[in-house]
């Protein structure tokens, strides 16, 4: 009695394995095809990324030139005419100055 016990669990685990493995290899393509999807999206994402950063990294640059260039032409400014600047910084003073004191 005991071998036939034995057999019966042994008949149903080899069958829940192979129900495991008929399981297994039916999901397999959709679960590949998932995977697929991710990676392809990853790498879209990552490509995005890239080239935002190559974007940023150049409009940056432009940035810094355009500050540079403003700098030299406000020097150039205050070396013209520096009564004039005088007379502009110190109007934006009280400018600056009066709409602070309103809060």
């Amino acid at each position: 009695m005991g071998g036939a016990v034995a057999r019966t669990v042994d008949h149903a685990s080899t069958s829940a394995h192979k129900a495991i493995d008929r399981a297994s290899d039916a999901t397999r393509p959709a679960v590949d095809q998932v995977a697929s999807s991710a990676h392809h999206a990853v790498d879209r994402i990552a490509g995005a990324a890239s080239q935002a950063a190559q974007t940023l990294d150049t409009k940056g640059g432009q940035l810094r030139d355009a500050q540079a260039q403003f700098t030299e032409s406000c020097r150039g400014y205050v070396r013209d005419k520096p009564i004039t600047s005088l007379g502009i910084a110190v109007a934006a003073g009280f400018l600056i100055s009066w709409m602070l004191s309103r809060r």
